[in-house]
């Protein structure tokens, strides 16, 4: 199984394989304008020969007055070493022939040719001797362009000198300058192999890079910080679960040790174990919270689509709150009305997470507002509460999972592990949605937008 050629190499193949083309096609024309011009030489030297020939051999009918005029021909054929004459009669046959040796026998052809013989080329012509007759007798002039023809071999062989020695100089001309051009493509190379957990802040020098490889560069370097945000935010998704559930292994841990070291009634066990379920189920709990969250982020949440009203669904949640918000002295309020095609449960989930944390921090005195509008195919769900400004720069992060805005982390409280959020915003992705939070003057309002 042969390699695979290596693009540099294909480069410089591909090189050679045009300059190849290029000086063949250039040789190859030149060489049939050279034959050409040469034709074009003989035939204006046979033309001014002509007048002569026939002059000598004006009124010529018969072999026998050819013989007569013989002297005089070979006299004119004298004064020019490379020509040569045959003539014949209307029969065709052979009256004078001054090529030695002769010329095998051929038939005639009008206009110029080009005949070998005996390693000797020649163009030759035939016209008749007094055009004006019927049975004039026949002339074939043979010009001598043995060293035209050499001329012309000679030029085939440097043309193919030429195409050789231009396809190797360029080949490795082609190679340098494409190891040369693919050197920020190694720089490339070398750094994506060096990538690693510990080298992830590594980016590729895009002013150093030529104008074809700054796109490719700038994506390389985007998937890079993308992948190291996407590793941080796994280290920080690990540490996270383990600083979670920390604190409730140490709890269950240590009241079980303590419950064990002396012999109890059944009520003071029964009473452990009551302490000990409380923490599973919330562990049990933030188990199914983060599985339901790893199913979203793998595209696995399929809602069950169902016309609802939402005026009916929040009206509902509403009043499942409501002794919690007459206990915190809030009042609860809803506005407008709405209807699309959403899984009940998951839109149950998502807006009761929310009104869950609106009403843990609103204050005494402060209102919960859901406002329902419908548009052109989209249906918009505004929660509202009075309470504290989040900071800006905590707002891109309340949906992260774990996360808290209030410093203190509660560590173990089984009462809000920080998912909440987190699972509202993948609830609302999985129905084609969006949410987002903006918080300013003392209220703080999420804005969901779904498709109708």
């Amino acid at each position: 199984m042969f390699e695979r050629i290596s693009l540099g190499s294909r480069l410089a193949l591909l090189f050679a394989a045009c300059t190849a083309v290029v000086s063949l096609t250039a040789g190859v024309l030149f060489n049939r304008a050279s034959e050409g011009h040469f034709m074009e030489l003989d035939q204006q030297l046979l033309d001014s020969k002509l007048p002569t020939l026939r002059q000598a051999l004006s009124h010529v009918s018969s072999a026998d007055q050819l013989q007569a005029r013989k002297p005089l021909l070979q006299k004119e054929l004298a004064h020019s070493p490379d020509l040569a004459l045959q003539v014949r009669g209307v029969d065709g046959a052979l009256w004078f022939d001054s090529l030695s040796p002769s010329m095998p026998e051929t038939e005639i052809h009008a206009g110029l040719r080009t005949l070998t013989d005996h390693g000797v080329s020649y163009r030759s012509w035939t016209v008749a001797l007094e055009p004006e007759r019927e049975d004039s007798p026949q002339l074939t002039l043979f010009l001598d362009i043995t060293h035209h023809q050499h001329f012309l071999e000679r030029m085939q062989h440097l043309i193919w000198l030429t195409v050789g020695l231009s396809a190797l100089a360029t080949a490795l001309l082609g190679a340098w300058a494409a190891r040369s051009g693919l050197r920020p493509l190694r720089r490339m190379g070398e750094i994506a192999a060096s990538v690693s957990a510990s080298s992830l802040t590594t980016r590729l020098p895009q002013t150093e890079m030529p104008v074809e490889l700054a796109e490719l560069s700038h994506a390389f370097n985007a998937m890079l910080g993308r992948l190291d945000d996407a590793f941080q935010r796994l280290s920080a998704f690990s540490a996270d679960i383990a600083h979670e559930l920390r604190t409730p292994l140490s709890n269950l841990l240590t009241h079980t040790q303590v419950t064990l070291t002396r012999p109890r009634d059944l009520e003071e066990y029964r009473e452990a174990l009551l302490g000990n379920l409380e923490e599973l189920q919330w562990m049990a709990q933030m188990v199914n919270d983060m599985l339901y969250l790893a199913k979203a982020e793998h595209g696995l949440l399929s809602p069950n689509r169902e016309r609802l009203q939402l005026a009916d669904e929040t009206d509902a949640l509403l009043e499942y709150f409501l002794p919690l918000a007459e206990e915190a002295q809030v009042v609860l309020s809803r506005e407008g009305e709405a209807t699309l095609a959403g899984d009940r449960h998951m839109l149950r989930r998502a807006l009761s997470n929310l009104l869950d944390n609106a009403l843990r921090f609103t204050p005494a005195g402060g209102e919960v507002r859901v406002k329902l509008a419908a548009g052109t195919g989209q249906v918009q769900i505004r929660i509202e509460n009075d309470g504290p400004t989040i900071p800006a720069n905590v707002l891109p992060r309340l949906f992260d999972r774990f996360y808290r805005a209030d410093p203190a982390r509660h560590e173990g409280s089984s009462e809000h592990a920080g998912l909440g959020l987190a699972i509202t915003q993948s609830i609302i992705k999985a129905h084609g949605g969006t949410i987002r939070c903006e918080s300013r003057e003392g209220m703080t309002r999420f804005l969901i937008e779904l498709p109708e």
